[in-house]
């Protein structure tokens, strides 16, 4: 039988309807000297890391199936946050985290909320798994008046809630009482994205309990230095971990990850010590840019979310690229007019990037 042209079926196998209009989630990566538009740890995990993952994974059973609930990982994890085993779940970064989150508390008929401008993939994943979004709108400085979060979730009695904290991609950290407040207002499932807290100053980790609707995420890509194994985790009530298990396909987490994610619990200094540089070199940062013809928003994560105010912040995307500099260009984004995004890397990437800058707009 003669085989089809390519692309002919597109019209016979149609996506779904609610489909059509969606792109994938995409950050343009393109050969540069300094690389800061990707929100990775400028300093690799320690070589003794290295050296234990090696060993251990020297000795897999490759022939088997890795543990399908991922106990010992799970309970390092635990361990580490002074919680149950049972309160922690973990799968292939914390995309798929929040994937199995909206597969089982979401999806068809249910709602969920988020509060823009904010991580894009909580919407994302939303509408692929079938759920309508409801989106709030954060003041003109990226904080959420309380009084929006309330007629939100009033108006539309979401099953999930989303609060990003720090926010991506503002960096603004969530106070204890917003967290609370969408406790208290009933907005279904709370998911406090926590993808950067060791960065910042607060967690709603401390909230977390059997008795409350509240989950944490949280993922090994930043402060461990661990983008390349694709780990995330949730720590919940025991309920929302068994809930997840129903919808996770099995043995979703290899073996690999799970000892990689187990070892670096290992190492809690050398990432405690990264985490201080990080910090540092953005406090930096922010008071070099603050300096210039640039509106800066106060960050508690591992990158600056900043405003030129003589220039396009197209433009400046541009001409920091022909710097051989590259950030992300969130100008194009809703409610993110002229914004730019630089993450936090090494004094010598930080340094050529402030050089580029002031070689623009100074």
């Amino acid at each position: 039988m003669p085989q089809k042209p390519v692309g002919s079926l597109l019209g016979v196998l149609p996506v779904r309807d609610d489909l059509r209009a969606l792109e994938g989630y995409h950050s343009p990566q393109v050969d540069v000297r300094v690389r800061l538009n990707t929100n990775e740890s400028p300093f690799p995990p320690p070589v003794e890391w290295r050296d234990a993952l090696a060993a251990e994974l020297s000795r897999v059973e490759w022939h088997r199936y890795p543990d399908r609930t991922a106990d010992g990982l799970r309970e390092a994890i635990a361990a580490w946050h002074g919680v149950s085993p049972e309160m922690v779940f973990a799968a292939n970064g914390s995309n798929e985290v929040l994937q199995t989150i909206l597969l089982t508390y979401a999806g068809a008929g249910r709602t969920v909320a988020t509060f823009e401008p904010t991580y894009q993939m909580h919407a994302q994943i939303a509408r692929v798994v079938g759920s309508t979004v409801v989106e709030g709108d954060r003041n003109d400085d990226f904080t959420l008046d309380p009084a929006e979060a309330e007629r939100v979730v009033t108006a539309s009695r979401p099953s999930v809630t989303f609060l990003t904290s720090p926010n991506n991609p503002t960096g603004l950290v969530e106070p204890a009482d917003r967290v609370e407040q969408l406790l208290d207002l009933d907005a279904g499932l709370v998911v406090a994205d926590e993808a950067y807290a060791q960065f910042a100053d607060w967690s709603a980790l401390t909230l977390v309990d059997d008795d409350r609707p509240l989950v944490v995420t949280r993922t090994f890509s930043k402060t461990w230095s661990m983008a390349g194994v694709r780990l995330g985790y949730a720590i919940g009530p025991t309920w929302f971990v068994r809930e997840l298990e129903k919808v996770v396909l099995p043995y979703h987490l290899d073996t690999a990850k799970q000892i990689a994610g187990r070892l670096a619990l290992r190492y809690v200094d050398d990432m405690n010590d990264r985490v201080r540089q990080i910090v540092s070199e953005r406090e930096r940062l922010s008071e070099a840019l603050a300096a210039m013809p640039i509106d800066v928003t106060p960050s508690g994560a591992n990158f600056i979310l900043f405003r030129p105010q003589t220039i396009a912040g197209r433009e400046l995307w541009q001409r920091l690229l022909d710097h051989s500099v590259l950030v992300r260009d969130c100008s194009g984004w809703p409610r993110l007019a002229d914004c730019l995004r630089v993450t936090i890397g090494t004094v010598d990437e930080n340094d050529a990037f402030l050089d580029a800058l002031r070689e623009i707009l100074v």
